[in-house]
């Protein structure tokens, strides 16, 4: 990886992993979809100059039905998962949680592209998912009231961040990378606004809200999803997926430092085993990443 490349790596881990805490601040007051309605309008605004530009019209009509599937696959679903989540686990935990992404990547190129697992990524997905075992163990709660649902959610928004990073490196291949960026937020607020709407709280949501929103919606998404595309057109999907191994570290940090959230020993034994094979399953250990 570039030198260039691996500082836009590490930037966008760090903007990611903050994006969780900001959703912990928001969700309960704006209720998870009027959240990510506001989130993906705030990031369609931010690319609403290169939108409106002429010659990317036509792009955007002949693309928009791929435009859909990756808005839906890297954002609106995603996001309107994780903001459930929200309402129920912490930013931390959600962020290790988080860091499957790479092994659901891994194992959609082996049932999509018909890749061949190696060991070293069997095993990393072995070792992940125990990791996930031993962190979320007593939270598969699915009573009323447990958080059960919560962790599968966090678990779906992984898988679909994981389908879109493929979806979108060979689908976009040889465009520019603002094209997947805006014009699928774009799509997901189109998506997701009417929802939103319909289910704006009828209590108006304290400064403080506003203020996580806009940060989600301009710096979390508009500026990380510019990122995002950028790095995905010079590396593999599944090696930027790999970001994740990064996002939990970010996200636990944050997590303490604002919002006073515990890091006990079950935390760092999770995080340790999901992160190890997250390392295997991206080539980081054992076998050399393929491009």
């Amino acid at each position: 990886m570039a030198q260039a490349d691996l500082l836009r790596f590490l930037l966008l881990a760090a903007i990611w992993g903050s994006s969780y805490m900001f959703m912990r601040v928001a969700a309960p007051g704006f209720g998870p979809l009027p959240m990510v309605a506001l989130r993906l309008a705030g990031a369609a605004l931010f690319f609403l100059p290169w939108l409106l530009r002429a010659p990317v019209r036509p792009l955007l009509r002949r693309n928009a039905p791929a435009l859909f599937l990756l808005g839906a696959m890297n954002s609106a679903l995603p996001f309107s998962l994780l903001a459930f989540s929200m309402l129920r686990l912490q930013a931390g935990f959600c962020a290790i949680l988080g860091a499957t992404v790479p092994m659901f990547a891994v194992a959609i190129d082996a049932l999509w592209w018909r890749h061949p697992l190696s060991r070293a990524r069997l095993l990393g997905l072995m070792l992940g998912f125990s990791g996930v075992t031993v962190l979320a163990w007593d939270h598969f709660d699915f009573s009323t009231g447990g958080t059960g649902w919560a962790v599968l959610a966090t678990l779906g928004a992984s898988a679909c961040y994981g389908s879109g990073a493929h979806f979108g490196k060979h689908y976009f291949a040889g465009q520019p990378a603002m094209l997947p960026a805006s014009g699928s937020m774009l799509a997901s607020t189109i998506m997701v606004a009417p929802v939103g709407i319909w289910l704006w709280p009828a209590q108006a949501p304290p400064p403080i809200d506003w203020l996580a929103v806009g940060v989600l919606a301009t710096v979390c998404t508009g500026c990380a999803y510019l990122l995002y595309y950028r790095l995905i057109a010079g590396i593999s999907a599944t090696a930027l997926t790999g970001v994740t191994f990064v996002i939990p570290v970010f996200g636990v940090l944050w997590g303490a430092l604002f919002l006073q959230e515990a890091i006990t020993p079950r935390v760092v034994a999770g995080m340790a085993v999901t992160l190890l094979g997250t390392a295997f399953t991206t080539g980081l250990l054992g076998a050399p990443r393929v491009r």
